[in-house]
């Protein structure tokens, strides 16, 4: 999550440095990954194996993205309740049920269709900070509905995905709460510690994490594509129309969401992006762990678009008057 490095150190971008390393993460993160997908599908065998390597990359994120925390996160929320409760809501109803939806109509396989609920049902997105900064929205509000969203996981991610999800596969909800805690709550947490505890030494390591953060994200998405790469050549065009699908309608009624809810222009580009982008290396991890590499699919391909998305809507965006 640390991709959002540069708008953490650097909210105001006075000089213009924070913009253009906003812009270098958003247009190289999705770049290095769709590489990295590439590399999976054309040596699979050269994975082999590498399945239980996923929660430890993932842990690596996250662990990263608690250091990028700071007290400021979260005082946000306390500034702003209401606020950061819609984009809570907004996210954790929309997507899932987005993700049950398009299941439904392309009439996905059932382990394409877990597979796309899981995505709908993780936290927001690495990168969700950036491409609200890129297009002039609320990044105070972004980076407090990311926080607790990401925090909020462990309670919601599992329950949503046994109640949208179980009607394809069998969903053991129990077992995957304790695997986002010990692959999500707990790296962060640490993340969080080492800040406080040694903030001057973080100071020095801080342009590393985004880099770091990026290279486990593509182990991951190339370990995923790898395990299901047979299947990819004849099912990658519908995951790829459902994925397209999901995300678009995210990032519209996440902007409506913010609308309806009186938070103004910028705090409803906020909103598109907090609603629209998920944590897809989140999601691939528990699909493989919990169905199937073959239902991480939609997630390694979520890794990619939603970041090729966000950027568009974020240039597109930026030129709007606010």
């Amino acid at each position: 999550m640390t991709i959002d490095e540069p708008i953490r150190t650097k909210r105001r971008g006075d000089d213009g440095s924070g913009d253009r390393s906003a812009r270098r993460a958003v247009t190289v993160f999705p770049i290095l990954v769709l590489a990295a997908g590439a590399v999976g599908l054309l040596f699979p065998g050269g994975f082999t194996g590498w399945g239980e390597t996923i929660p430890y990359l993932l842990g690596v994120v996250m662990f990263c993205m608690g250091i990028t925390m700071t007290p400021q996160d979260f005082r946000g929320v306390v500034r702003r309740p209401w606020a950061v409760a819609l984009g809570l809501v907004a996210h954790y109803v929309i997507m899932p049920g987005l993700g049950w939806a398009t299941a439904h109509l392309l009439q996905l396989p059932p382990q394409l269709a877990a597979g796309l609920i899981l995505v709908g049902c993780a936290p927001s997105g690495a990168s969700s900070n950036v491409v609200t900064y890129l297009a002039r929205g609320d990044v105070a509000l972004s980076v407090s509905v990311s926080t607790v969203s990401t925090l909020m996981a462990p309670l919601v991610t599992a329950p949503l995905t046994l109640l949208l999800a179980g009607e394809y596969l069998t969903v053991d909800a129990g077992s995957m709460v304790t695997d986002i805690l010990k692959t999500v709550l707990l790296p962060v947490l640490a993340g969080l510690v080492v800040r406080l505890v040694a903030s001057r030494r973080v100071e020095r390591v801080l342009p590393v994490l985004p880099w770091l953060s990026a290279l486990a994200v593509g182990v991951i998405v190339a370990v995923v594509v790898a395990g299901s790469a047979a299947a990819i050549k004849s099912a990658a065009l519908l995951v790829v129309v459902a994925v397209m699908l999901h995300n678009g309608l995210g990032l519209a009624l996440g902007y409506g969401a913010g609308r309806l809810g009186r938070l103004g222009e910028t705090g409803s580009r906020s909103m598109a992006f907090e609603v629209g982008m998920q944590n897809a290396g989140l999601a691939a991890s528990l699909a493989t762990a919990h169905f199937s590499p073959l239902a991480a699919l939609p997630a390694a391909i979520a890794s990619v678009w939603h970041n090729i998305s966000g950027a568009l809507a974020a240039a597109w965006l930026s030129r709007r008057p606010r």
